[in-house]
């Protein structure tokens, strides 16, 4: 995404040599790619396209419940699915 927002400014600037709306063009282009390009890119993690990690629970109490959910969540998939799971366990 950069390399394009980059590439387009320069295209614009050279246009701009002849007609100085150009300029304004290119200078708005890197102003909007500043202000709402990179900080939805920067939400996800670099090249995974995948979001972030949640923040960490506030509370110890809520740090335990997200645990246990979670560790019930593992059982139910290990008790459903036998074989994705020990083919999980083995690496494969």
């Amino acid at each position: 995404m950069r390399t394009i927002v980059i590439a387009g400014a320069v295209a614009l600037v050279v246009l701009g040599f002849t007609d100085h709306v150009w300029w304004l063009a290119a200078a708005a282009l890197l102003l909007l790619y500043i202000r709402y390009g990179r900080s939805a890119t920067s939400a996800s993690a670099p090249g995974t396209g995948t979001p972030a990690a949640p923040a960490p629970p506030a509370t110890y109490q809520a740090y335990r419940a997200r645990r246990d959910q979670q560790a019930k969540w593992e059982r139910r998939y290990r008790r459903e699915r036998p074989f994705e799971a020990r083919r999980q366990d083995r690496g494969n």
